[in-house]
Parts: structure tokens; sequence; C-alpha cells
């Protein structure tokens, strides 16, 4: 077993209990102005290009000035594009409104918004739902289609947790959501009728009760259900299963999330295919947004195996050019993460740290994608691209993100900024515009497979659905099938954009997912 004994790996158990780490930190190293005196008494103000190391801002939490030069210090020293932010005068802004605006206003050379992934979410609320998956909901995922031109709105449940209000209620993957109190998804055209839709399908509160008139799969006639909406626990890793083939026997597994309780999962998943001597694996990545990029270095030790990722770099990160060799954050020399093969114990109630990882020892893998899947599952994908192990992509494209953050609590919200970039052991990361699956790829970015549409007339992990099914076939016969459903990225414009009646999760819950989380000490 290869040791990971560093400071990276010490960092890693540290930090394996409490993944938003501490507050301040920070090296300060923008000392060139005081921006105003720090203390009791002292006067604080905003002076244009000076800044104080944010450590002396940290919680000073009154709402007003020092939270907000707290938040313009920090992301002035952290940011990964921090000398493209504005420096405004944080006056005659809120807090949260004031952070907004802290990033980048370019765009890529593709003419998207260079920085797509820039948050907050209350504190309370990132620890537990990083821990354990827990959140306020039903237990159901969505696939929102907006209105377009040539395309109603659309709300299709993509999948749902166990013992969950969803699940009770017999809805499952395929159903369409067709009103919700009432207001017809497919019709709704003022803001009015907007929020009640989002409303209700991203409560906010425990208790809220919401009425649905759905068409399940299958169904000629809607039913109606009432649904309290209540902290769910999510499955990050679901439908493990072993499937026949005359060629051998191929391990499938759904993995939603890289948060703490999935490592107790993708170990007793990669053991049970392992036991079962899987030839191949099918990864069902489609709707899992990241997380935790430990997580994922341990996955692709787990996928590869010892031989292959001995002495080889997961991922290595770089910050902006004030820190070349520093993290910033820690304070550490920058160090390539390794494929971890051993358990961090990031929730050692359900698994403890320094197991070894059981391997599949593949030289191939096919992942399942779609515009959901992002930062930490592209890591995954990348990095084992960078070690050679063949990666069939069945799918849509991915969602485009090789950056990262640290998730930063000050004044009970938790921050997210892009702080890192990653490259893999070849020192590729330039996949800004996603992972595209290719019948004859030519660049880098294009990984051979399969443009496949997620099938939702189908459960997941069934031999019929799209996207598995032409993994399968492509295992079979190295080609794509001749006909299946193309992806689609991009939404058509929605009609209403101009006005804003567009579904959205208000909570961010998309943007959370969208996630590589280095962790940082506490």
């Amino acid at each position: 077993m290869k040791s990971i004994s560093n400071a990276l790996f010490t960092s890693l158990i540290a930090s394996g209990l409490l993944l938003t780490g501490c507050s301040g930190g920070g090296s300060g190293s923008d000392t060139s102005g005081s921006g105003g005196s720090i203390g009791t008494g002292s006067t604080v103000k905003w002076v244009e290009g000076e800044f104080t190391p944010y450590a002396q801002l940290a919680n000073q939490c009154d709402a007003g000035l020092k939270e907000k030069l707290w938040l313009r210090s920090w992301s002035n020293d952290t940011y990964l594009w921090y000398s493209e932010i504005i420096d405004r005068d944080p006056a005659p802004y809120q807090v949260l409104e004031y952070f907004s605006l802290l990033k980048t206003e370019n765009l890529s050379a593709t003419g998207n918004p260079k920085d797509q992934f820039h948050f907050s979410m209350p504190t309370s609320e990132w620890e537990q739902l990083n821990q354990s998956g827990a959140s306020v909901g039903y237990g159901m995922s969505f696939h929102l289609q907006q209105a377009s031109s040539t395309a109603d709105r659309k709300v299709t449940v993509t999948y749902t947790e166990p013992s969950s209000p969803a699940t009770s209620a017999n809805i499952a993957r395929g159903a369409v959501i067709v009103s919700i109190d009432g207001v017809s998804v497919k019709d709704a055209n003022d803001m009015a009728s907007i929020n009640t839709l989002n409303n209700g399908l991203f409560p906010s509160d425990d208790g809220q009760e919401t009425r649905f008139t759905i068409l399940d799969l299958g169904a000629s006639q809607t039913r109606d259900v009432v649904l309290t909406a209540q902290t769910v626990v999510s499955t990050p890793v679901q439908n493990t299963k072993v499937l026949a083939s005359p060629s051998g026997n191929v391990g499938y597994f759904q993995f939603n999330s890289h948060i703490a309780t999935a490592e107790r999962g993708l170990y007793d998943a990669i053991a049970t295919l392992a036991n079962a001597k899987v030839d191949d694996l099918v990864l069902d990545l489609r709707y899992n947004g990241g997380g935790l990029l430990a997580m994922a270095s341990q996955l692709g030790y787990m996928i590869a195996g010892q031989q292959a990722t001995q002495n080889r770099i997961f991922e290595r990160s770089t910050f902006n050019d004030k820190y070349p060799t520093k993290d910033p954050v820690t304070g550490q020399t920058l160090t390539p993460m390794p494929f971890i093969d051993e358990t961090i114990g990031f929730n050692p109630s359900l698994l403890g740290g320094g197991q070894s990882l059981p391997s599949l020892n593949l030289s191939r893998v096919f992942v399942l994608t779609t515009d959901d899947t992002c930062s930490a599952s592209e890591a995954l994908i990348n990095s084992l691209r960078g070690i050679d192990v063949e990666v069939i992509q069945i799918g849509g494209t991915t969602c485009g993100k090789p950056y990262g953050f640290y998730p930063t609590p000050n004044c009970a919200t938790t921050y997210f900024t892009i702080q890192f970039k990653g490259e893999n052991d070849k020192g590729f990361g330039d996949y800004s515009d996603g992972f595209v699956p290719s019948s004859n790829p030519t660049l880098q970015s294009e990984v051979p497979g399969c443009d496949v549409a997620d099938d939702f007339n189908h459960a997941l992990g069934d031999q019929d659905e799209g996207q598995l099914a032409a993994a399968l076939y492509y295992r079979d016969n190295n080609s794509c099938p001749a006909q299946v459903a193309k992806a689609s990225r991009t939404q058509a414009k929605p009609q209403f954009v101009d006005a804003g009646y567009v579904l959205q999760d208000t909570r961010n819950q998309n943007l959370l997912f969208n996630n590589r989380i280095l962790t940082q000490p506490k």
C-alpha cells in the first residue's frame, strides 16, 4: 500500500469531521494598505485598492461594513481571478448582494460567463447537507425543461430517495408534474404563478404542504397527491447491480454526490462488485454535481487499482498567481493529490479511517453523464484518463467545471468562490465547456463514446434504459447504437426569460452540488 501520510492526508483526516474549517485563515498576503484600522472603537472604511488581511476582519458580525470588507479581502486574496474583480465601494450593498459582485464579469473563450459557480448558503444548512445529504424537501429530484418556441415547460422526476415522502406516495422516475397547488406547469405565465411553482418544487420549511397533480409514467390519467416537506437524508450510492452477459459480468451503480456519507456506500458497492469479479463497470454519474475531491480520488483508486495508480497524480491544484507554491487557505506547500487507497473516515460513524480500499483493477470504465455531471465527477473522469484508464462516455456533455473551492464560513454564512483549478497526471485541465462524448474524438475534451439523451421512460439501472443500453451495446460492439435519442446540453431560450418566468431552484441546490471541494483543517 502506498503511503499518503504526508501533510495532505493529515489535512484530509483532520478536516473529515468539519469540512468547512475555520473562518479566518489565510496568510494575508495583501498588506500593502490598511483599508482602515480594525478594533474596538476604531473606524473601518473602504479605500479603493487597499485590503486589510481578511483574518483581521473575520467574525465581526454586524451585517455591516466589516462583513463586507472581510468578503472583499478574502476574495482579493484567494479568488482565482482576483484581478478581474471590480473594487466597488461596499456601502450601498447588502452583504449577500455585495458578495454576488465579488467575481469576474469576463466571458470564457466560447462566450459563456467565466464564473458560473459563485454562491453562498447558511452555514447550518451547508454542514447538515454536506455531512449527511440532509435537506428539506420531498425526496425527489427533477429535470426542469423551460418553455421555449419549440417545447412546453415541463418538470419530470429523475429519481427519488428511499424512505422519503415521494416514495411513500409511489412517485417514481419518469413521473411528470402537471400542476402545483393548482398552477399549471405548462401554462404559468406570470411571476406569481412561477413563484408558486418554484416554492412548491423547492420548499424551504419542514412541514410545508404542497399539492401536486402528477402523470405517472405509462399512466393515461393524472392523480393528485399532497406531500409534506421534511428533512430528507439522501442515499448517494444506489442501485448496485451485477449484470450478467455472455462476455462476463458488468457492474453498475448510481452515484449521486460526493458527500461524507458516500464513502461507506462506495466502499460497499465496489466490494460487492469485486466479489462478483466484474469485467467492466458502468458508473452512473448523470446527476452527480461533485463534492469532496478526496472521495473522487478514492473512487479512482477503487476503479483502477494499486498498480495503475501507484506514484501517479489524481489531481494537481493551482491557485492564483499570488500563491504559486503555497495553498492560500491552509498555508501548506502545494502537494499534488495522489490516488488515495485508504478510507478517510469522512463520517466515522459509518466508516472509520485507515482501512484499505477494495479495488476492481479495471483498465476501462463506462461513465453515464448529463450536463448535471460536474466538478469532482469531471475530475474523476479527467484523472482516470490521466493514467491511461480508458474512459467511455455515454450521455451528454458534462457541465464544465475544472475549478473548486474551500467552503468558507463567516458570520453564520458559508461562501463558495472559485479558488483553484485542477489538472490530471498529464497536466490537462482545460475542459471549461465540459467533456463531450464523441464517436470520433479529436480534442482532449472529447471522450470516446456516444451522445445519448437521458431516458426518463425507464428506471435507472434498467438494461433497457437508453444510456445504460448504449453502454452495454458499445461494450459488445465497440461502437454506438445506430439510432438513439441525442442529448441536449443547452436548453432553448425560454419564452419569458426577459420577465424572469423560468423555473429555478431558489435554494441554490443545483449550484450546491456543482462542487469540487477541498477540505480544510479546523
